[in-house]
């Protein structure tokens, strides 16, 4: 009998459990379910999404196809999440950061995670493909494989590269917004692409070095794990760089304006100095917490949202070069 069973009473009846202790089940339940979507993960996928449609109307999409395309993306982005934590709950009970994820914690069972998983993936395709058109509906789906079979299953456990070629991944959301709105894809689409691509190792590999003890006792070969601080770090600033290289690409090719080019070279900037600080750190045999990763690395999610937030106010508001 488990503790959420009602208690047999002297005449053989049932006592309710206490009161508020059935429901604070069911949410624990939904926490762990959600928990499982990685829904931090997930906003920063949308912050990609959303601006690039407005960009891809020169103006404000209609309120619906806005709403129908993040709720598929978000269907989408959530079962790859499901599916990587299945996949990778063996390696995650190794690592401290992620040792209390439900998998591992045992408060959803694999299977049951597996089927969740699934099925949101089928419901993103139907509901992209039935509700905005099949081309967001095939990206949404390519990007749910590329994420679990290229980079979870191929690439992760193998290559120091994982990261760099895995990370198209988290490229897709750029071209499904653009999809959404012209049921095509076009050069502007691919260079934003482009920057997400080149963005994703100089995001991910200071937190990588944050956490380094945890990927080596995972067996898990993320660049800084096989490689010094330094040789890392020089890797950071040559990334940083082609990231700020492609963002102004856009400018001639979308075309962009005032707005949308004053804050790629002005975020750019921060971006590459705060990687050549990183690299500078290394360089002089800082190490641990003090090299200061998690700096780069919380500043990178706000140089995308900071350019992802010119592409969509440049049409809106758009001021000529």
């Amino acid at each position: 009998m488990t503790t959420l069973d009602p208690h047999p009473l002297p005449d053989g009846s049932a006592e309710a459990p206490p009161s508020g202790q059935g429901q604070e089940g069911w949410r624990q339940v939904v926490r762990d379910y959600v928990a499982l979507t990685k829904p931090r993960i997930i906003e920063l996928l949308l912050v990609t999404t959303f601006p690039v449609m407005f960009l891809a109307q020169r103006g404000v999409p209609p309120v619906w196809l806005i709403v129908t395309t993040l709720v598929g993306g978000t269907l989408a982005a959530a079962s790859a999440n499901v599916l990587n934590c299945y996949l990778d709950r063996d390696i995650d009970a190794r690592m401290h950061r992620t040792s209390n994820r439900p998998l591992v914690t045992g408060r959803v069972r694999p299977r049951d995670a597996l089927v969740f998983g699934a099925v949101l993936g089928v419901a993103s395709v139907l509901w992209l493909g039935l509700l905005v058109n099949w081309l967001s509906a095939w990206l949404a789906l390519g990007a749910i494989l590329l994420y679990v079979v290229f980079y979870t299953v191929l690439l992760k456990r193998r290559t120091s590269q994982n990261i760099v070629w895995g990370g198209v991944a988290g490229c897709m959301p750029v071209l499904i917004g653009w999809s959404a709105v012209t049921d095509s894809l076009s050069w502007a689409a691919l260079i934003l692409f482009l920057v997400v691509f080149f963005w994703t190792p100089p995001h991910y590999w200071p937190l990588s070095m944050r956490f380094r003890d945890d990927y080596a006792a995972a067996g898990v070969p993320m660049l800084p794990v096989v490689a010094e601080d330094v040789a890392v770090g020089r890797r950071i600033v040559v990334y940083a760089w082609v990231t700020v290289l492609a963002s102004l690409l856009l400018v001639p090719v979308a075309p962009m304006g005032w707005i949308y080019t004053v804050t790629a070279v002005v975020s750019g900037a921060l971006f590459v100095l705060e990687s050549h600080r990183l690299h500078g750190r290394a360089r002089a045999g800082v190490s641990g917490p003090q090299l200061g990763a998690m700096r780069l690395f919380h500043y990178s999610i706000s140089y995308l949202t900071l350019l992802f937030l010119g592409v969509a106010v440049d049409p809106l508001l758009h001021l000529p070069l």
